[in-house]
């Protein structure tokens, strides 16, 4: 009877608690990671920030402005901008990118690029936010590419071969 009555107590307060929203990654060790995934995710919120900033800027020049659908592109604007924070705030800095010893110099100095570039991407989605210049969106998508080529570097076209390996086998 008492487990049945603090289950119900830690359910009630889980359902009156728990509503919290769902971020970029769940935040727990939980080793289900996709960069290529949110790569792409990442890609899509610029698209839709670039959009909403044409949007906004066409219906402030119309002669009979929809404030309404103003408003609506300026909080779809803002949304994706926040949404592309997250994934980089949430998923790349506190899952993916690990602190590494200054001895260890290569891996140090891409750990700093990376992350560098992390807050370079946060920086100007944060003013991708505050104005309608595409400028914005034009630096974001260099900054993650350059990020994606840091994180995921090509990989070659062919298998390159071993030296000392032979065809036959």
């Amino acid at each position: 009877m008492k487990s049945r009555m603090w289950a119900l107590v830690i359910g009630a307060a889980l359902l009156i608690g728990g509503g919290g929203r769902a971020l970029a990654h769940c935040q727990i060790p939980c080793g289900i990671y996709n960069d290529e995934a949110r790569f792409t995710l990442m890609s899509e919120h610029v698209k839709t920030i670039a959009k909403s900033m044409r949007q906004i800027v066409a219906i402030g020049m119309s002669a009979e402005r929809n404030e309404n659908q103003l408003v609506r592109w300026v909080k779809n604007k803002e949304a994706h901008a926040d949404k592309l924070s997250e994934i980089v705030t949430y998923y790349f800095m506190t899952q993916r990118i690990k602190p590494v010893s200054k001895s260890k110099k290569a891996a140090y100095a891409k750990y700093v690029r990376e992350v560098t570039l992390l807050h370079q991407i946060l920086v100007t989605s944060m003013k991708a936010k505050q104005s309608t210049d595409q400028k914005h969106c034009t630096k974001l998508r260099k900054l993650i590419a350059e990020f994606k080529e840091s994180r995921l570097p090509k990989k070659a076209a062919f298998p390159v071969k071993a030296k000392g390996s032979s065809a036959k086998k």
